[in-house]
């Protein structure tokens, strides 16, 4: 199996991969994707535009909108915010969701016509690993969506890492990439207590290995992507 890394926000010039991509947002999108899934929701529909996820919640009956700008704050009129300790408490049993945000929906917009597409994160990491080594795949790239001028991404590239181990079959210990999500740029904003939409909850959560048994397979669904657990 080979491996490779792209970072999404670097100017470079690379083919477009059409295997295996796993697409990273530990803090916060794809925390928040699996603790919607684990609170039961059908669907979780990623939508990079606020405008077209929007247009998308008018169509749907009864969904549930979540969504944040750069930088992590809620973006207006949604129901919830980028926040999984919030969503935590949410009863999204059987509910669709329409998902829009500025790094990790983004990610998967890029790579949307990859042979096969994830989005991952720290707490479902393993079953993630275990998703792919069960498809056979001979070739996969990691998208690091967290790296910015002001953020080192290294909360993204910790859990590329990880996965990359399971997948090589090492012996790993998680505790060192929870303590490299936590170290982060942007995981030190967190403990900070000084942005008020970026609680220390979302932090306590998101650094912390494969509290859920299920990947996060993206599929496209006509013009739509959708993220559906799969164990």
């Amino acid at each position: 199996m080979k491996f490779s890394r792209f970072f999404l926000n670097r100017l470079q010039n690379q083919s477009v991969v059409t295997d295996t991509v796993v697409v990273i947002d530990v803090l916060r999108s794809f925390t928040s994707a699996a603790v919607m899934l684990a609170r039961g929701a059908r669907a979780i529909f990623p939508v990079e535009r606020i405008a077209a996820a929007t247009a998308l919640l008018a169509e749907m009956q009864q969904p549930v909108s979540v969504g944040a700008v750069g930088g992590g704050d809620p973006v207006p009129g949604f129901d919830f915010g980028n926040s999984p300790s919030q969503l935590m408490q949410a009863d999204l049993a059987d509910r669709q969701v329409v998902m829009t945000t500025a790094a990790g929906v983004r990610g998967l917009q890029r790579f949307r016509h990859s042979r096969r597409l994830y989005a991952a994160s720290l707490v479902c990491a393993r079953a993630t690993a275990e998703a792919i080594r069960a498809t056979g795949a001979d070739d996969v790239c990691f998208v690091i969506t967290g790296e910015w001028v002001d953020r080192d991404g290294d909360e993204d590239i910790a859990c590329a890492d990880y996965i990359e181990a399971l997948l090589r079959g090492d012996a790993v210990s998680p505790e060192l990439f929870i303590q490299r999500v936590r170290d982060s740029d942007f995981g030190q904003r967190f403990t900070a207590g000084t942005w008020p939409n970026l609680p220390l909850a979302d932090l306590d959560l998101a650094a912390q290995t494969d509290i859920f048994d299920f990947a996060m397979p993206v599929q496209r669904e006509g013009a739509l992507l959708a993220i559906r657990s799969a164990l």
